[in-house]
């Protein structure tokens, strides 16, 4: 019987010890306060978890959260990324565009937060096009504030993201500044722009070159030129953006290449320090491309331009 006690306490122990690993390196943290959610109307849509081809996918997401990879503290550069999943503004591609690249940066030492964005929606949301920004400015406001807890600097806080994840995060990188909610706390304090940004196969358009599913479920069918012009991000470029990475196939026949080339020379007219890097193949939506010999190092070409910033 002594035995078997011990061996009951010699298991939980373990499960309690990788347990605690696992939480300290995963933690999810809702956006807003319960009530204080912005742009949200009461409807009958519930967050809905999808795996299709093997890639874990969320729609419909009703409560916004941060999940927060910390590498070592070790390990830690101070660095962290927030980091936009794409799907066309429809659904998230939540570990293939989103967990995968958090464990990627631990590996390099940098802290990844990975955004579970409200995603467009006449029936749960007034002024649609502006939640996932509102969600955004909201993620990065958070971690700043809470910078010192992650181990964190507060000037070497970038983003990522992908497809349309791109274009949430080059709208954020443009329109950081923009009121799109009124503050509810001391988070709300925070600076919103990003310290620098990386933008895969990224949609950045709203006019012929635009990715059109992802246009519309921002913007809706007809969108007012207004519209079309703000969330143009090219248009929207100051010498105030964040130095930029850019990443993108010719082939990509889902968001044309134009969109980064439009955005580089956007940057590049406005003295903003920026690197493109084109592919003549790899298609849409190819995340850490680890099957594509040539394709699979550009996170290494990323990493050594995020240790070149100043």
């Amino acid at each position: 019987m002594k035995k078997v006690r011990d061996m009951k306490y010699i298991t939980l122990l373990i499960v309690l010890i990788f347990g605690g690993q696992i939480m300290a390196q995963d933690i999810i943290i809702p956006l807003w306060p319960k009530n204080k959610i912005p742009n949200w109307k009461a409807s009958d849509k519930k967050e809905e978890y999808i795996e299709t081809g093997g890639i874990h996918r969320y729609a419909n997401v009703q409560e916004p959260t941060i999940e927060v990879f910390l590498p070592a503290k070790q390990n830690a550069t101070g660095e962290a990324m927030l980091i936009f999943p794409g799907g066309s503004y429809r659904i998230l591609a939540y570990d293939w565009e989103g967990t995968d690249i958090a464990k990627y940066l631990n590996g390099k030492g940098i802290a990844g937060i990975v955004v579970k964005y409200r995603l467009p929606s006449d029936a749960s949301q007034t002024n649609k096009q502006n939640v996932p920004l509102i969600d955004a400015q909201r993620a990065i406001r958070m971690v700043r504030y809470d910078a010192e807890k992650f181990n964190i600097d507060i000037d070497k806080i970038g983003i990522i993201g992908f497809s349309a994840g791109g274009h949430l995060a080059s709208t954020l990188g443009t329109h950081f500044d923009n009121q799109v909610y009124d503050p509810i706390d001391d988070v709300d304090k925070q600076s919103a722009r990003p310290d620098f940004m990386v933008l895969g196969y990224p949609v950045i358009s709203m006019g012929p070159m635009t990715h059109e599913g992802s246009k519309k479920n921002l913007l809706g069918k007809n969108p007012s030129q207004k519209n079309l012009d703000s969330f143009s991000n090219e248009k929207q470029v100051t010498t105030n953006t964040p130095p930029t990475f850019l990443l993108h196939a010719t082939d990509d026949t889902a968001v044309p290449v134009e969109n980064s080339l439009l955005f580089y020379k956007a940057l590049k007219d406005k003295g903003i320090s920026a690197t493109m890097h084109i592919y003549p193949k790899g298609g849409h939506g190819f995340s850490l491309a680890l099957k594509d010999q040539y394709l699979k190092g550009w996170p290494e070409l990323m990493h050594a331009w995020i240790e070149s910033l100043e």
